[in-house]
């Protein structure tokens, strides 16, 4: 019988992070006694940014017991106690391979509804000082899942959680989460998902679009052999739609990445290694508006797009992104795009040699092409082309 270990609550606040002030609630500390649960959250309990956290559908974060071992044992580390993953209820049991969306739980005099994983933000790796954790989240298929409040009641640690409902389908919290994130997003997969009505509408809309997007494959390979045809595809979204500065990160003096999310905090249309993002900068009485693209350079899986931008010295782009654009702003951006990508062959266990003469800052080939759980050998030689020892190798001066 599954078991609530701890209730979890936190008021947002200005907490400091890489130069900046974050305004958040994902500092959750343990309590006793009981609590109400309410439509939108738990009584002492907030969230910061209500554009990815809380709401209806959004208001109780769950996260298991087994998932902090398993933490614990990757990340070494020993200090970890219920709440650190900005989770309401710590919980034994509910793992995230056998709850399924649409679930229903009674927990004391309340009744909840699993509708949606967990979208990972930075916050959590804020939290715990760990930058990776947001993506490693992903990788390691542990997300944790929210719940929709049925019946408001009271819930108190120690608690046995009760099932009471199947949710339709019965796709469980990882397998939606990797639906997602991971490549292939298969139509039939796409319209099980959507068959589930408890499933949050920003997930019913992300899945809405890579279901136009499968339905418009090609039927054949053509160009390079092991690419895959990704220039027939039917981009996420047409046109520029805002995208969010979720986090802006320094790499160099003049390289810069800004980590991009969904302004209401609907996960993000998954892109493939080796696509790029188009941006558009904004029309100035100084300056016109320019459009821009970028290789996208963050990890496969990651709950948002990152794009690393070099500044030029006579770039009108790039001098704005490094000088004019803060954490909390939008820019306008295009669906990722690209074909120079590699097939998502899962039985393929031929070596892989990529060469990269790029910046520092492109994404990593090693990384970005070996599939989680798969034996296949990359070799990735890079050349590194610089003005100068700083710029190639920028961690040689800290």
């Amino acid at each position: 019988m599954a078991r609530l270990l701890s209730v979890n609550v936190g008021l947002p606040r200005d907490v400091p992070w890489r130069g900046e002030t974050v305004y958040t609630g994902v500092f959750k500390s343990p309590v006793s006694g009981p609590r109400r649960v309410r439509r939108l959250n738990i009584e002492g309990d907030g969230q910061g940014d209500l554009r990815g956290h809380g709401g209806e559908m959004r208001a109780v974060l769950v996260y298991q017991a087994d998932s902090y071992r398993h933490w614990a044992a990757h990340l070494g580390r020993d200090d970890l106690v219920h709440g650190n993953f900005g989770e309401n209820f710590t919980v034994d049991g509910l793992a995230d391979d056998e709850v399924c969306v649409g679930d229903r739980y009674r927990i004391g005099t309340a009744v909840f509804e699993v509708t949606q994983p967990r979208v990972t933000c930075y916050r959590v790796g804020m939290r715990l000082g760990e930058p990776r954790l947001p993506a490693l989240l992903v990788a390691h298929g542990r997300p944790g899942f929210y719940l929709r409040v049925i019946d408001e009641g009271e819930v108190e640690a120690g608690q046995e959680i009760v099932k009471v409902a199947d949710g339709p389908e019965r796709m469980t919290v990882a397998e939606t989460d990797a639906l997602l994130y991971r490549p292939p997003h298969l139509a039939d997969r796409l319209e099980r998902a959507l068959r589930v009505d408890a499933l949050s509408p920003g997930w019913q809309a992300s899945f809405r679009a890579l279901l136009d997007q499968a339905r418009g494959d090609g039927d054949g390979a053509a160009g390079n052999a092991g690419l895959s045809p990704v220039s027939v595809t039917r981009p996420a979204w047409d046109g520029f739609r805002p995208l969010r500065v979720e986090r802006v990160v320094d790499e160099t003096p003049d390289v810069r990445s800004l980590w991009l999310t969904d302004p209401d905090g609907t996960p993000v249309p998954a892109a493939r290694p080796g696509q790029y993002l188009t941006v558009r900068t904004l029309r100035t009485d100084d300056a016109p508006g320019t459009v821009r693209s970028y290789s996208l350079s963050g990890p496969p899986g990651a709950p948002g797009y990152r794009i690393s931008v070099k500044r030029e010295e006579h770039g009108r782009a790039s001098t704005w992104l490094h000088t004019g654009v803060r954490a909390g702003d939008d820019l306008q951006a295009a669906a990722p795009r690209g074909a120079f990508v590699l097939q998502d062959l899962r039985e393929d266990t031929l070596p892989v040699v990529l060469v990269s003469g790029r910046g520092r800052r492109h994404p990593a080939p090693r990384h970005a092409v070996r599939p989680r759980g798969r034996r296949r050998r990359v070799a990735a030689p890079g050349l590194v082309a610089a003005r100068d020892a700083e710029r190639a190798y920028p961690r040689l001066r800290r």
